[in-house]
């Protein structure tokens, strides 16, 4: 009766087939090159087109950011270059008069009427040159309700935001970026100086924390970084720099949580460089924050019809939903990206079937060796264990050079081609996984086409 081989025996025949499969591979070190170069490729890949897929959603993700989530954004475009709801373009020219542009009553219509709106923010820019002990420096001056950092998701890298009170009165405090501290402070600290703009010193409270910024988050979503900006409370800079409104409005009483005042701003002296403008808007963008990411829609589609009845149904601003629009580039993102992987992913298929013809090869090339090997007492595992294994080695190989391959593929693409590129460990274990799987699976109809050999046939080969 045969005795059953102890698990030592087992796992010393198993190592003595593994070493033969290592040898055959060593000794033919070109050949198993030429076959591994497939799953090389292939992993290679499969993990820089999964970088640049992870890249692409990590900007959309980033980009969501910089706009702030649930936000609509409202901004005034050139009257001459939009239609109107009217029939008539005689209609249409009594109607232009009647339309005040982009108005801060416009922000206390959208906020008193439209229950869905959490928050809101008028933004006023202006270009000055800040002063300070001389030196001259081109800024943005941004007049903003205190909700605006919150709804951007700006954060102070030092100092604190303007307090309500100070936005009531319209005092002359600021928040400025990082470019501007760099540039009139160093390192010493801004908070309780003053910078002058035009003929108004204000005292910095607060410096904005630096985040990364991507050109086409400027270019699509109309957002700008902060690092250039001098940001004052709303009321301050009509009533010290300018009032494009040019209408008295009643004072309005504090908006609940709105964090801003309606008032028509003082007589406040301009910066003399400060061009002329014809633009009847009194503000350039108006932010809003809806509650809830299913409102957006509906909410931006109230927003526009509110506002084109109190402009007479001219056309002279736009409704952009940022996130709606990123998440609709996000899907697109992720079909290309499914597509770009499914093309990566062939070719470690290519390279399976590689494998596999070249292991055919060899079985009818090393014949002999299977019948020599059959008639000194190797079984038909011991055959398969061998080509398996010879096989399987040579696919994992290629999938360790193939990921060393696509990091250096990954990093070079973002580095010519300023295309946001991440590796992650995911993607790096599905390739090498996928790898190993290929050389098992193909590498099986040689290994059992090799042990279904005749002992006496492949001895007389």
């Amino acid at each position: 009766m045969r005795k059953n081989k102890s698990p030592y025996q087992t796992y010393l025949r198993y190592a003595h087939n593994i070493t033969i499969a290592i040898e055959a591979i060593l000794s033919n070190k070109m050949k198993s090159l030429l076959t591994a170069l497939g799953i090389m490729f292939g992993v290679a890949a499969v993990i820089s087109m999964l970088a640049i897929g992870k890249g692409a959603q990590q900007e959309v993700l980033e980009q969501i950011k910089l706009v702030g989530v649930n936000n609509i954004i409202i901004t005034p475009v050139d009257q001459s270059l939009e239609g109107n709801g009217s029939d008539s373009g005689e209609e249409n020219n009594n109607n232009k008069k009647f339309s005040k542009g982009l108005h801060q009553m416009d922000v206390q219509a959208i906020y008193e009427t439209i229950p869905s709106v959490k928050k809101i923010s008028p933004v006023v820019s202006l270009n000055y040159h800040a002063i300070k002990e001389g030196k001259s420096y081109p800024v943005t001056l941004e007049g903003v309700a205190p909700d605006y950092f919150e709804m951007l998701n700006i954060e102070l890298g030092t100092g604190k935001k303007f307090s309500q009170q100070q936005t009531n009165k319209g005092m002359p405090v600021c928040i400025i970026g990082n470019n501007i501290r760099n540039r009139f402070f160093n390192q010493d600290n801004p908070i309780g100086q003053y910078i002058k703009c035009g003929q108004v010193w204000l005292q910095v409270i607060g410096t904005i924390q630096k985040r990364d910024f991507t050109t086409s988050a400027s270019d699509e979503m109309g957002i700008s970084s902060s690092d250039n900006k001098i940001i004052i409370p709303f009321k301050t800079i009509l009533m010290r720099f300018r009032d494009r409104g040019n209408i008295n409005p009643e004072v309005m009483d504090n908006m609940a949580g709105g964090g801003f005042v309606f008032f028509m701003g003082g007589n406040g002296e301009e910066e003399t460089e400060q061009k002329k403008t014809t633009t009847s808007n009194q503000l350039d963008k108006i932010i809003v924050q809806v509650e809830e990411t299913e409102k957006l829609s509906a909410t931006a589609d109230v927003i526009k019809r509110l506002i084109l009845r109190r402009h007479s149904n001219i056309y002279d601003f736009e409704v952009t939903v940022p996130e709606l629009l990123l998440k609709q580039q996000q899907k697109t993102n992720e079909i290309f990206n499914i597509v770009l992987g499914a093309i990566a992913g062939i070719s470690l298929i290519v390279g399976g079937i590689g494998i596999m013809n070249i292991m055919l090869a060899s079985v009818w090339e090393r014949i002999r060796e299977i019948g020599t090997r059959q008639a000194i007492g190797a079984s038909r595992k011991d055959i398969i264990v061998q080509f398996l294994a010879e096989s399987t080695l040579i696919s994992i190989s290629g999938g360790l050079i193939g990921i060393i391959l696509g990091v250096l593929l990954a990093h070079l693409i973002h580095l010519t081609a300023d295309i946001k590129t991440i590796v992650s460990f995911f993607s790096v274990i599905i390739a090498f996984g996928v790898s190993a799987t290929v050389g098992i699976i193909f590498g099986y109809i040689p290994a059992k086409s090799a042990a279904n050999q005749d002992p006496v046939e492949s001895l007389r080969h």
